[in-house]
């Protein structure tokens, strides 16, 4: 009989204090597939990553409990080098929203265009994952908030992703019961206009306390609560939804020992798992009748920004941890706000008023000349993850245009009446679009 590893051995071990915590970049040469022989060092802001083998030289140390992988201590020690149970994780879930592109119909002749192509219990096992250890238990739909005359049916709702839950046997092995939704990314039109609403707003999700400071782009705000009550498949908006599911999900399992909430997603899903993930702590929803917290931790692939400084503090204050998986040749990670963001600091400008990504960024390395779009691919990211051993293509050593725009941009005094078409125009740029050869 086969022995059953448990992933985690000290699951019930947790690091429970909330530091604000920085940015940390990582570039690469090579993520290897080597035996778990973790490494603590010192990690500096900006640091390369090297072969997984150089982790084998240093001393061993006890493995990180699955609090550690989900970002208890902000992933602290983890990320360089990085840990092969980190990296197996960021794999796994970056899969699982894979199975989303994989499973979505895009034929206008089909039945289920623009929903799954699969019912609940036969769509992992039909994109190839009847092993993952998952059953899905809620499909998810969202509806943008755009109509196009020239197209039929455009505001209507789309399916977005899933909402599942670990089955015992993976709860034994992960040393929790794993509560998952998974988001696609950008596909149709639609969700294209949506991407570019790029204007800031404020999130104003809890009833109780609206938080005017805290906002958020408003397209990915439009696509997560507007609402399309005349579609067969769904009821209430993607926020409704998923609060719905979430609630009852975490009431059935409410006396499991150990609980935890992974919000995973590509490019615009991303956004939408961290506006989950801030949603669902603002408003108390991972709180056992006990007072328990559960964890909430979010994945992102390939993630553009999401709100301004003020949603950023308010997700670090609630304890949301986001692990943001970065190409650094990927435009998407950089917009909305290209020359607005958190390295600008002009007396003039807001900080309310410029964007700023959340939680620690895990940056790649990647590019292909011949196919430029796989920069931002997900396919791509997994890839290059998988990889033993892949040399590092080296950033593009010329003039970052970008760059010598925003600096001197920087080195003008303007008034406001001047700044402000400039600070929308520079948060309008980018697409957020999977290759469609992922989908097949």
């Amino acid at each position: 009989m086969a022995t059953r590893i448990n992933l985690f051995p000290n699951a019930s071990l947790l690091s429970s204090c909330r530091r604000p915590h920085r940015p940390l970049i990582v570039t690469s040469a090579a993520v290897s597939q080597q035996t778990l022989s973790p490494s603590i060092t010192t990690v500096p802001t900006t640091i390369s990553l090297k072969s997984a083998r150089r982790a084998d030289q240093n001393p061993p140390a006890s493995l990180p409990t699955w609090r550690d992988i989900q970002g208890g201590d902000n992933w602290d020690h983890l990320i360089q080098p990085l840990h092969p149970l980190l990296r197996q994780e960021i794999i796994r879930y970056a899969e699982l929203v894979m199975a989303c592109y994989k499973a979505f119909d895009l034929d206008p002749s089909s039945k289920r265009y623009l929903n799954c192509k699969h019912g609940k219990s036969t769509m992992l096992g039909e994109v190839g994952m009847a092993s993952a250890g998952y059953k899905i238990t809620k499909y998810i739909y969202a509806t943008p908030d755009i109509t196009i005359p020239t197209q039929p049916s455009t505001c209507c709702s789309r399916w977005i992703g899933y909402v599942a839950v670990s089955t015992d046997e993976q709860t034994s092995r992960l040393g929790r019961r794993d509560i998952l939704v998974s988001f696609r990314g950008t596909v149709t039109n639609t969700e294209w206009i949506a991407n570019f609403m790029s204007s800031l707003t404020p999130a104003r999700l809890d009833p109780h306390n609206p938080r005017p400071d805290v906002k958020v782009e408003s397209g990915f705000l439009s696509l997560y609560t507007s609402d399309d009550s005349t579609r067969r498949f769904t009821s209430g908006s993607c926020r409704e939804q998923l609060l719905s599911e979430i609630s009852r999900i975490v009431s059935k399992y409410k006396n499991e020992k150990e609980l935890g909430i992974t919000l995973a997603g590509h490019s615009m899903g991303s956004s939408l798992a961290l506006l989950l993930g801030y949603d669902i702590a603002e408003l108390g929803l991972n709180r056992t009748a006990s007072g328990n917290e559960i964890p909430i931790t979010v994945y992102s692939y390939g993630g553009p920004r999401v709100g301004n400084s003020g949603f950023k503090a308010r997700c670090e204050e609630l304890g949301v941890k986001v692990l943001r998986v970065a190409n650094v040749n990927d435009p998407v990670t950089k917009m909305p706000g290209v020359f607005f963001n958190e390295k600008l600091e002009l007396p003039w400008i807001s900080s309310c008023s410029c964007y700023a990504h959340v939680g620690v960024e895990l940056a790649l390395d990647f590019f292909k000349m011949k196919n430029p779009a796989c920069v931002h691919d997900l396919d791509e990211y997994i890839g290059w993850l998988k990889c033993a051993q892949k040399k590092t293509v080296k950033k593009n050593e010329g003039v970052d245009i970008l760059s010598k725009i925003r600096d001197f941009f920087i080195s003008q005094r303007f008034d406001d009446s001047w700044a402000a078409p400039w600070q929308d125009g520079g948060r309008h740029r980018g697409e957020l679009v999977q290759s469609p050869r992922a989908k097949a």
